[in-house]
């Protein structure tokens, strides 16, 4: 195994977190990526006449976070995403810093799969929630991706 978690190492309630503050470049270089280049994050003067009144970052830019989170930490690398659920529930600014956590909700040992709870917030205050379904790697058998 690498230097990640197996499923046999998961605990209910186990959490991780990361954090990163959100840049221009960050913004520009997601827009580039995905080809969302809603004005909403790239045009000063646009934004300020919306209901945030300035640029903001795409909401997937946070919830990205997750990912990292879930491929690195917890449960790490070998995780593969089955779903994610989002809710949004607040804009982020340029120069915010997000923190993503997830948090083992229930363990499925049939199949080495995991159920964790997603967040990430700004100053504790959620700007998205959600779930995760994930597989996990297991150091007792090799489970088919069914």
């Amino acid at each position: 195994m690498s230097d990640g978690m197996v499923f046999e190492d998961l605990v209910i309630g186990q959490s991780a977190s990361f954090g990163k503050t959100i840049t221009e470049a960050d913004i520009v270089l997601f827009a580039a990526v995905t080809g969302d280049t809603n004005p909403m994050h790239l045009n000063v003067e646009y934004a300020k006449d919306s209901i945030f009144g300035e640029r903001i970052a795409h909401g997937m830019l946070a919830a990205g976070l997750i990912t990292k989170v879930l491929g690195t930490q917890l449960p790490g690398p070998g995780t593969i995403y089955m779903s994610q659920s989002l809710k949004f529930r607040a804009p982020v600014r340029i120069g915010q810093t997000v923190t993503a956590t997830v948090e083992v909700l229930v363990l499925h040992p049939d199949k080495h799969r995991a159920t964790l709870r997603t967040v990430c917030t700004v100053a504790g205050e959620p700007v998205l929630e959600g779930e995760a379904y994930v597989s996990v790697p297991s150091r007792n058998a090799k489970v088919k991706a069914a």
